[in-house]
């Protein structure tokens, strides 16, 4: 008998064939969200789930799984996801690693010159009919070229992030746990400094860093008060790294000039108080949305459902331990 997989949102066309090859699948084909309730019921017979950011997958909803095998996430972050639960349930833990670096990176980038050079709030100008005329000092915004970079978390996304930041001939700072290897460092004229050097010493601040119990409001008022006032803050990580109420208050009294952020604390819920500042370029978590990495994603968490069912090892296990 073949196993069952449950998917529980939209997914790219290509998912589907490569999941019905050897298993049934249970495809909600709507980008509704499963309550935890719902998600429960639909779990109670499935050997695997194909799964996305919104979908909570608590230890209760696990519990209440009990044949459950696999959990392929379609993303690199996984908390959504009680992964020590899992664990202890010997169900493993795929994700979508690698094939959205270069998107985000991009991403990235593109936040840091929009926010620096204040390209939505001129373009909102533009569009409101107020443009009358060359102005020698209209919508002045700051310099990128020449400038420091701080990258926390210097795994694939912040190294690529770091290659983006050698074309603008910026210096690049950068704090990880652990060095990568000697010539990455050298290759891309990076140097690793504590977090707090970092803070001081940067014009831009750029995460790149999992959501975890240690990450969790790594940046918070001692942080922003650290960094420079003329500097900012980019967060196309997770939203719970930031203590957003912190910085929210950073950037009404000017602690820092600025911020852009792609991800939040409590999404799809953004904070009043972030969508009146203009100061802040806000998008809804559109980091690797390129519709050939996300098809790439979607594919990938797939084979590694499929693979896991069928007996063979993942590419991509967050709990390899397990297998």
């Amino acid at each position: 008998m073949k196993p069952r997989v449950l998917v529980t949102r939209h997914v790219y066309p290509a998912t589907i064939p490569i999941l019905q090859e050897h298993c049934v699948v249970d495809y909600q084909d709507s980008h509704e969200v499963l309550d935890e309730a719902r998600l429960q019921k639909r779990l109670q017979h499935a050997h695997g789930v194909v799964c996305q950011l919104t979908d909570p997958l608590h230890a209760a909803t696990l519990a209440a799984a009990p044949q459950l095998r696999v959990i392929s996430q379609i993303a690199v972050g996984v908390d959504n996801i009680d992964v020590a639960a899992a664990t202890a349930r010997r169900i493993v833990v795929t994700n979508t690693p690698g094939v959205l670096t270069e998107a985000t990176a991009d991403l990235t980038f593109a936040l840091l010159l929009a926010v620096a050079r204040r390209l939505p709030e001129a373009e909102r100008f533009l569009r409101a009919g107020l443009w009358r005329r060359w102005e020698v000092d209209l919508l002045c915004g700051a310099d990128v070229h020449g400038r420091t970079l701080g990258i926390v978390g210097f795994g694939r996304i912040g190294q690529a992030v770091a290659r983006r930041a050698r074309g603008f001939g910026m210096r690049v700072l950068y704090c990880n746990r652990s060095a990568p290897p000697a010539d990455v460092e050298t290759g891309l004229g990076a140097l690793r400094v504590p977090l707090d050097l970092l803070l001081r010493e940067s014009d831009f601040v750029s995460l790149h860093v999992p959501s975890t119990a240690d990450t969790h409001h790594l940046i918070g008022v001692e942080q922003l008060c650290a960094m420079k006032r003329s500097a900012f803050l980019i967060n196309t990580a997770r939203g719970a790294v930031v203590d957003e109420r912190a910085l929210i208050a950073a950037l009404e009294e000017g602690l820092i000039a600025g911020a852009g952020l792609d991800v939040f604390a409590a999404e799809p819920q953004v904070p009043a108080e972030l969508l009146a500042l203009p100061n802040v370029v806000l998008l809804p978590h559109v980091g690797s949305a390129v519709t050939s990495v996300r098809s790439l994603m979607c594919a990938l968490a797939a084979r590694d459902c499929v693979a896991v069912l069928t007996g063979e090892r993942p590419h991509h296990a967050v709990n390899p331990e397990v297998l």
